[in-house]
């Protein structure tokens, strides 16, 4: 079974020194929080990239399928037929397409997100201190019981104003 050890820093430089170490010796995974969006935490956590421009891709790919199918469907299922030019061509078709895959994609965009990112939570994520959201930084550190008292002393040794084991 999982424990972890979260480590709470007044200062940001010595957060990220904590996260690179920690990050370094393999210690576990790492869920860091903090009060603002900070670039030096991004680079020290080097988080993977986000599969969600894979939601976005395939939503739009499919949304121009459709703009352009049901446009095409509607006029040979109601033909309009002018001065004996094509019923079903692509040409006129393309702002329709265009439209759907851009309405299609930004909605499979933001449920890609929601998805991944398990919302709505309907419960509070472990490790997560009020303190967090009032200027202090959290490095909550998931690992295996045996590695909790090499965390804490890297923790401590980083000046984590306080250390504690939490789940």
């Amino acid at each position: 079974m999982m424990q972890g050890m979260l480590g709470v820093f007044a200062e940001l430089d010595s957060t990220v020194e904590a996260i690179e170490e920690l990050k370094h010796k393999q210690v576990g995974k790492l869920t860091v929080f903090s009060p603002t969006p900070r670039h030096e935490l991004e680079h020290a956590v080097d988080p993977p990239q986000s599969p969600v421009r894979k939601f976005t891709l395939i939503g739009a790919l499919s949304g121009v399928c459709f703009g352009y199918w049901i446009a095409i469907w509607g006029s040979n299922y109601w033909p309009l037929v002018v001065g004996g030019k094509a019923i079903s061509t692509w040409l006129p078709y393309t702002v329709f397409g265009f439209e759907v895959m851009v309405m299609v994609g930004c909605l499979s965009t933001v449920f890609g997100m929601f998805y991944l990112a398990g919302i709505p939570r309907l419960t509070t994520t472990v490790g997560y201190d009020p303190a967090f959201s009032h200027g202090s930084y959290g490095v909550w550190c998931e690992c295996a019981p045996e590695k909790l008292a090499e965390a804490e002393a890297i923790l401590r040794r980083h000046g984590a104003v306080e250390v504690r084991g939490d789940r």
